[in-house]
């Protein structure tokens, strides 16, 4: 007979599937196990409710290569866990310092991104409808008091959401225990006689989370506040409907305001806004152009508004000015585009071709199985499916593509039209073509159907970079 606090665990965290309803009857659940505590009670807690939520459970884990024999021993650990439970096991390898290196990323980054990337192909391949993290209460603090410390308004605040989904898909990714604690967890595994695996890397005092864990929190909790821990997880919550409530309301006001076509604010209308509102459609009309402010860009804007200055330099070569009624978002350099026209470059595979419309290099490049893994699966394809020679040019009226993680194909014209992107942008943007076929569209996963199945076998990447940057292309 387990302890209360035991059973009360499990209660709560069912309460909290219910309360975000994070979980119907009938999904497929992969369970995300590194074999540390966290991971591993999920696991166990999910066993536990899954015959009273009705859910089908597996195990996935990504083995990241970072701590030798340790990640190999992890791996196995996962191994005979699911085993002993008779679930069904998804597991994949990666070179995550390769392909940090190469793309000149953190570990960390590189780390989340392969094991993201992961998770979404076992979704593309319709083996799953959710994926469950073990993010707990800890995690949340630690994340807003991140979040504190180098700056952030009401949406860096939210911290770790229940619930992220897929944009364009029924999938995402759940968090079922973000009111439970750490030490709740290791409480819980020590009742139930469930071992577990420590990552030694978490020791490590370099990575500002670590330090964060077990020096900053833990004086706040001696020094200011016990339970600073639970506060900064009541912060996020709060933060998180707050900017659920701004979300929608800059949704209708921003109609009013910005002129999607022309990059354009309106002045007159923007100075009737309340600041904070003032400041969120700013910051929205620029995400409208892929653009993220910092608070010092907002606050910049907004005084060019009441005539403080001439212009504004803002990131990604783009500035903001003042005509007589409108603040104007330009590309610096942008009057050097040649007028539109449509325009057409072969790319052999492999392959390298400048394309000046767009002010981009286009790569083709073959890579062996064992590489593959290390990139991105959003830029992969079976080059078995594909032509020898590819086709880079703007898109064209009647173009279809169907990206991963998606119902159905669609018009690239209904795409486009969904990023609110300027007319001229628009018309420019790229695609390639193998045959008569939209393979690739910028800014979109490959299609599900031409990824690589077998992943010991050669891939085609296929990738974007600005000409005259630091990769050679000649």
């Amino acid at each position: 007979m387990y302890h209360e606090a035991v059973r009360k665990l499990a209660q709560n965290v069912l309460a909290y599937i219910r309360q975000q309803s994070l979980l119907k009857a009938g999904d497929r659940i992969g369970i995300a196990v590194s074999g540390g505590t966290d991971s591993v009670a999920l696991l166990r807690l999910m066993l536990e409710l899954q015959p009273e939520l009705g859910i089908v459970l597996s195990v996935i884990h990504f083995n990241h290569h970072l701590r030798g024999a340790e990640s190999h021993a992890d791996e196995q650990f996962v191994t005979q866990l699911a085993e002993n439970h008779e679930l069904q096991l998804y597991c994949e390898r990666g070179n995550v310092a390769a392909y940090a290196k190469r793309e000149h990323l953190s570990t960390e980054t590189a780390a989340r991104r392969l094991r993201y990337g992961y998770l979404y192909r076992l979704f593309e391949e319709d083996r799953l409808d959710h994926i469950a993290t073990g993010h707990t209460l800890d995690d949340q603090a630690e994340t807003v008091l991140m979040k504190v410390v180098r700056g952030a308004g009401t949406r860096g605040l939210a911290g770790i959401y229940p619930q992220l989904r897929v944009e364009g898909s029924e999938f995402s990714v759940i968090r079922p225990l973000l009111r439970a604690t750490r030490q709740q967890l290791t409480a819980y595994l020590a009742e139930i006689g469930q071992n577990w695996r420590e990552d030694s890397s978490n020791r490590d005092l370099r990575p500002a989370r670590n330090r964060v864990r077990h020096e900053v929190l833990p004086r706040l909790e001696q020094s200011l506040n016990p339970g600073v821990r639970d506060t900064l997880a009541e912060t996020a919550e709060i933060a998180r409907s707050e900017e659920e409530y701004w979300q929608k309301e800059v949704a209708r006001v921003l109609p009013k305001i910005w002129e999607g076509k022309q990059r354009a604010i309106k002045v007159a209308e923007l100075a009737t806004l309340p600041m904070a509102m003032q400041r969120r459609v700013v910051r929205q009309a620029a995400e409208c152009l892929g653009l993220r402010l910092e608070f010092r860009h907002v606050e910049e804007i907004i005084e060019l508004a009441s005539g403080a200055a001439k212009s504004v330099m803002l990131p990604k070569g783009w500035n903001v000015s003042k005509t007589k009624d409108r603040l104007q978002f330009e590309l610096r350099g942008e009057q050097s585009i040649p007028a539109f026209s449509n325009y057409e470059y072969l790319l052999g595979v492999p392959g390298v071709v400048q394309v000046p419309e767009t002010q981009a290099c286009f790569e083709a490049a073959l890579v062996p199985g064992r590489v593959a893994a290390g990139y991105n699966p959003d830029h992969m394809f079976d080059p078995a499916l594909l032509q020898k020679q590819l086709t880079v040019r703007n898109w064209r009226a009647g173009d279809r593509f169907w990206p991963a993680r998606s119902k159905a194909s669609k018009k690239i014209k209904e795409l486009l039209q969904d990023r609110k992107l300027p007319g001229m942008e628009r018309k420019l943007w790229p695609v390639v073509t193998s045959g008569t076929d939209v393979v690739w569209v910028r800014g979109f996963p490959s299609p599900a159907r031409l990824r690589p199945q077998d992943a010991s076998k050669e891939a085609l990447i296929i990738r974007e970079s600005a000409m005259g940057s630091r990769r050679k292309h000649e």
